[in-house]
């Protein structure tokens, strides 16, 4: 599989990026229940098209990264959040993830974004191993903060200065 092209998502993403997370939702990531039909649309007031970078190969979207500001505060307009990360089934193993989390740094940076922050969950190893190779430190954890198909969930926060 070659590189995965990288752009900002469109308006006529919706539905493509709406089945890729429903088909990538697992409890190895998700903290809210599993998505039933009538769905909820992917792009929303509080993230649109222009909060997301996806990932394509060949036309097809293969998976996307959600940029956001961790609160509403002025006080921390210089921090950045990946607050969403999904890679479709068939796409794994390829490098998107890795793509994806470059591109979202690079895209704070340009931004004028001081610090890169994100939350994963403590029984994730592959996300976790991935986000410290591209040098994201644990800055905190929440011990056993989530209850998740029976078993209490670290969530840990980490962040790393651009």
């Amino acid at each position: 599989m070659s590189q995965p092209h990288i752009r900002f998502a469109r308006l006529d993403d919706e539905d493509g990026l709406a089945r890729l997370d429903r088909a990538a939702w697992s409890t190895l990531h998700a903290v809210e229940p599993k998505p039933l039909p009538p769905y909820d649309p992917f792009f929303s007031e509080r993230f649109g098209p222009r909060d997301h970078l996806v990932a394509e190969f060949d036309g097809r979207l293969a998976g996307y990264v959600r940029i956001a500001y961790p609160t509403s505060l002025a006080a921390n307009t210089h921090v950045r959040q990946i607050q969403g990360l999904a890679v479709a089934a068939e796409a794994r193993g390829a490098g998107v993830g890795r793509a994806l989390v470059r591109a979202a740094v690079e895209h704070a940076r340009k931004a004028g974004a001081r610090r890169m922050t994100l939350r994963v969950l403590g029984h994730n190893a592959p996300a976790r191993a991935l986000y410290e190779s591209e040098g994201f430190t644990v800055e905190g954890v929440l011990p056993e903060e989530f209850l998740l198909d029976g078993k209490y969930v670290d969530d840990i926060l980490m962040g790393q200065a651009l």
